[in-house]
């Protein structure tokens, strides 16, 4: 498989490890609904791993809209577990196929919401890769899809405090990941901070 030289990669290959000897901590919540994110990795053409990131599409009422993220979405009835609601969601916003394309290393620690604007849900964040040729093609529920190098994502300085703006709420000085013009902030986040962890 194309996705198998990442996986060579001493990075890459150091964290499928670590994911390994410490899988992510689920949480139980009878009251909550499931759902996944994927992390999605893949080699530049440099050879360099890079990460997938969206932006979502803007829709009325959406509490993520317009905010940056991984793919993903809440687990549906049909999805046999949370790791096929990951590979579904990735499918449908991007276009790629984990399951044909790529290989799904491990899971990062479960996530939930921590204001009571959004949902009760609990998030599982699934590390995948995939082909280097692997391009994704955006759906109606994203705007644009843009890799971002794991070299930026090391960069301190991009890493700090930011003011963005929060829907009903107003601007809000929040924890920050920024890379270009792009600003990650809450659940993704959160999800970015736990994956440079794995990568130690």
């Amino acid at each position: 498989m194309p996705f198998r030289s990442l996986l060579a990669s001493p990075e890459i290959a150091h964290l499928a490890r670590a994911l390994a000897e410490r899988p992510g901590r689920g949480i139980e919540s009878p009251e909550s609904r499931h759902a996944a994110i994927a992390l999605v990795l893949r080699a530049a053409s440099t050879g360099e791993p890079e990460l997938l990131l969206i932006r979502r599409a803007e829709f009325a009422g959406d509490p993520w809209s317009g905010h940056i993220a991984c793919p993903g979405g809440r687990r549906e009835p049909g999805d046999q577990s949370l790791a096929h609601t990951a590979i579904r969601e990735t499918w449908e916003e991007t276009g790629i196929d984990l399951a044909r394309d790529g290989q799904i290393l491990g899971a990062l620690d479960d996530m939930t919401p921590t204001t009571k604007r959004l949902p009760p849900l609990i998030i599982r964040p699934f590390v995948a890769v995939v082909a280097p040729t692997v391009q994704p093609v955006a759906s109606a529920e994203v705007a644009e899809a843009f890799w971002v190098p794991l070299a930026a994502m090391r960069d301190r300085e991009r890493w700090g405090r930011g003011l963005v703006e929060i829907a009903g709420v107003g601007p809000r000085e929040v924890d920050v990941f920024t890379h270009d013009e792009y600003v990650v902030w809450g659940l993704t986040h959160r999800a970015l901070s736990q994956f440079l962890e794995y990568l130690g």
